[in-house]
């Protein structure tokens, strides 16, 4: 089945995979921001934000193809805010499994505003998640060991 066709029978039984989740308290989101994409893709405001304007991409399908549609708006929407000078620049990432820090059992793509002196030393972005990792340009980065 394709997505489009899980879409639409998903439609016709009156509830999408984000509205099962939020009934089941899987997905707690509630507060949810203007439409600022497509159909497929619920935005809200995250419950602990790291910065001001950091948003939620949820797929209202939870398949492949709508999870890239949220990596997309995402993108799109953190050039915009770029372009309205909300922002000089944004993170975008997912976070999948416990061990990488996820939370929240349903996926959701996370945008996070960036502006200047909104940290000590952003070099290196995503890669902060593992402390220590994220500026290769400093003597404290390791490469990891390699799996054999």
């Amino acid at each position: 089945m394709t997505d489009l066709e899980q879409g639409m029978t998903d439609l016709e039984q009156g509830m999408t995979d984000l509205e099962q989740a939020q009934q089941d308290k899987i997905a707690p989101w509630d507060l949810e921001v203007l439409n600022v994409t497509d159909f497929h893709v619920a935005v809200f405001r995250d419950r602990y934000p790291v910065t001001q304007g950091h948003l939620l991409f949820v797929p209202k399908y939870n398949t492949a193809a709508v999870i890239g549609d949220c990596f997309e708006s995402a993108l799109r929407y953190g050039q915009e805010l770029v372009e309205k000078d909300y922002c000089q620049g944004f993170n975008i990432g997912i976070n999948s499994g416990t061990v990488a820090g996820q939370t929240v059992m349903y996926p959701h793509v996370h945008l996070i505003p960036r502006r200047t002196d909104d940290c000590a030393d952003p070099v290196g972005g995503v890669r902060g998640v593992i402390h220590g990792q994220a500026n290769y340009h400093s003597g404290g980065y390791q490469l990891p060991a390699n799996e054999n």
